[in-house]
């Protein structure tokens, strides 16, 4: 059996629950953001010296990639720190769409580093007697940033995952992106010392293209959450089990949810006897709001809404018409 909370207590309770909630959501952006900022500066400036030295178009695509990350991994950061303030009066709803703000920034970036890409790498494509050969040194940076940026993309998305994050999910498909981004290096620079120079730069346009595929995604990503896109036909299903174990509810005939970036609001519809008194249906709309608060940290804000189970139209006084 629950615990039975007085109601002042138990709405200071849920208030406290979900100051922990945004405490927790903006620690982790933050530790996530800041480790991803770090190793991304250094494989920026690392492949950037590789791809200078060692002659190689390619790898000096994959450093601007590179360099987008830290500016992304830096917006999300500071998106994550905005959203995760608590309502007030300008933002009675909270900050959290910022985070939106944040992610369509990342996608932004990542869009026009990948047209610098193509038309940079291009353009070498014209003039195929500027070609040099890289050496070995951008081969060696290549597997490198691999194996770098895909370690990165498991750790960001875990973390994206657990908090539900759209910026952080935004940076992990970055991380993604970039480490395909070293393979098409990898490939390009191998070929080119194998004999065809030109594969360096067609690596370079390779990359470009994954770029625009992230970028795409991350725009993709970010509308469902701008445009109140419903949560999973799990979560609501989750929802409804929570309802029906609370007991003393004739049907439940709606349950809409919407997302509002990493929390969610929740709309419920019951139906109950419509001999019940008042008090009696707002007591019973108020557990169902207080259980799921309780039970799902990520609900932002829940409505229920009450309907009569049944209707005697001959109770329902009659509206004479005036003559």
């Amino acid at each position: 059996m629950k615990k039975t909370l007085e109601p002042d207590c138990e709405r200071r309770e849920n208030s406290v629950k979900e100051d922990l909630y945004l405490e927790n959501t903006r620690r982790i952006i933050s530790k996530v953001s800041r480790i991803g900022i770090g190793m991304n500066l250094v494989l920026t400036i690392g492949k950037l010296a590789a791809g200078i030295l060692g002659y190689s178009q390619a790898m000096i695509s994959d450093a601007v990639h590179s360099l987008s990350d830290v500016f992304g991994s830096a917006v999300v950061l500071i998106g994550g720190k905005i959203s995760s303030r608590a309502a007030d009066e300008e933002h009675p709803y909270g900050h959290e769409r910022f985070e939106c703000i944040a992610s369509m920034i990342v996608g932004n970036t990542l869009f026009f580093a990948a047209v610098l890409i193509l038309w940079t790498a291009g353009k070498s494509l014209f003039h195929p007697s500027d070609i040099r050969i890289p050496s070995a040194l951008p081969l060696i940076a290549a597997v490198v940033s691999i194996v770098t940026k895909e370690g990165l993309y498991q750790y960001t998305n875990r973390y994206a995952q657990k908090i539900n994050s759209v910026s952080l999910k935004a940076s992990a498909k970055d991380h993604r992106s970039d480490a395909l981004s070293s393979i098409g290096s990898l490939a390009g620079i191998a070929g080119a010392r194998l004999g065809f120079p030109v594969l360096d730069p067609v690596a370079g346009i390779v990359i470009s293209f994954f770029i625009f595929r992230s970028s795409f995604e991350i725009f993709r990503d970010t509308a469902d959450q701008v445009l109140d896109t419903a949560c999973p036909k799990e979560t609501e299903e989750r929802f409804r089990s929570e309802i029906e174990e609370i007991g003393g509810i004739s049907h439940i005939d709606d349950i809409r949810t919407r997302q509002f970036s990493s929390r969610i609001y929740v709309e419920v519809e019951i139906s109950m006897p419509g001999d019940m008194s008042l008090f009696e249906t707002h007591q019973k709309a108020k557990d169902i709001h207080d259980t799921l608060e309780r039970e799902n940290p990520e609900i932002k804000h829940i409505m229920v809404h009450v309907n009569p189970a049944e209707e005697k139209v001959h109770d329902i006084p009659e509206i004479k018409k005036e003559k």
